[in-house]
């Protein structure tokens, strides 16, 4: 794969949008089943226009995440 410094670009949809294409040019539509992503709205954004672009790609919100906040609460109000 490759990386990028965003770290001085605004990191909006359209930005992120054209990095995968990129991504996805380069390694074949074929050869990209799934994205998996945070819950950020703006990630939720950027999977919108890949998928208008590459229908058979699907996209996965990152749920360990949500999981991982659920077991954090749990485990804080647990009493031992």
């Amino acid at each position: 794969m490759k990386s990028i410094d965003g770290s001085r670009e605004i990191n909006d949809k359209d930005f992120i949008a054209k990095h995968m294409r990129d991504v996805i040019m380069e390694v074949g539509q074929n050869n990209v089943v799934q994205i998996i992503i945070d819950n950020a709205v703006v990630s939720k954004a950027t999977s919108i226009l890949i998928e208008l672009k590459f229908l058979s790609i699907y996209w996965t919100p990152f749920a360990v995440h949500t999981l991982n906040l659920a077991f954090e609460k749990y485990l804080c109000n647990k009493k031992y």
